[in-house]
């Protein structure tokens, strides 16, 4: 369902979405999306260790008129019980499409955002704050988080050390 790389789409038709239940599907996101207009593609980045979708995608529309409208009748509706984001596509969001996203586990409860950062910044430049996933009722740690540095050179000279 994906279309060419990401910068020969329409950037002014494409949406993201967010906050994506793990059932979402590509096939999910296509036939809710096509309620609002003719969708062109739909692509779900996935974690290169778990194959799973990171929670979020990006939906191309013939044109940017049903990406607009898209945006004003689906924003927070529930898909699986959980309100989905829908918004204008951002050149930072689209930036996490390259897949320089890692997967960090087995962390010690006490591990927090800034020593993630303060360690795997040294690897290379950090988009965003380390995502550490936790319960959403205690707050604890899940025990593992997500990097997300500006190129696969960086994620890569982690391997390489």
């Amino acid at each position: 369902m994906s279309a060419g790389p990401i910068n020969e789409r329409n950037q002014d038709a494409t949406i993201y979405v967010g906050a994506l239940d793990e059932k979402v599907t590509e096939n999910v996101l296509w036939e809710l999306m096509v309620q609002a207009g003719p969708v062109t593609s739909v692509n779900m980045p996935k974690d290169r260790v778990t194959a799973n979708h990171q929670g979020f995608g990006f939906v191309e529309f013939m044109g940017e008129e049903n990406a607009d409208y898209t945006i004003k009748i689906l924003n927070m509706i529930k898909l699986f019980g959980k309100p989905i984001k829908v918004n204008i596509a951002s050149a930072h969001e689209k930036n996490m499409d390259v897949g320089a996203n890692i997967f960090v586990g087995n962390l010690d409860s006490e591990v927090d955002e800034k020593l993630l950062y303060d360690t795997f910044s040294a690897f290379g430049v950090i988009l965003q704050v380390p995502k550490i996933m936790r319960d959403p009722e205690t707050g604890n740690s899940k025990g593992f988080a997500f990097i997300n540095f500006a190129s696969f050179e960086a994620s890569d000279m982690l391997w390489k050390r």
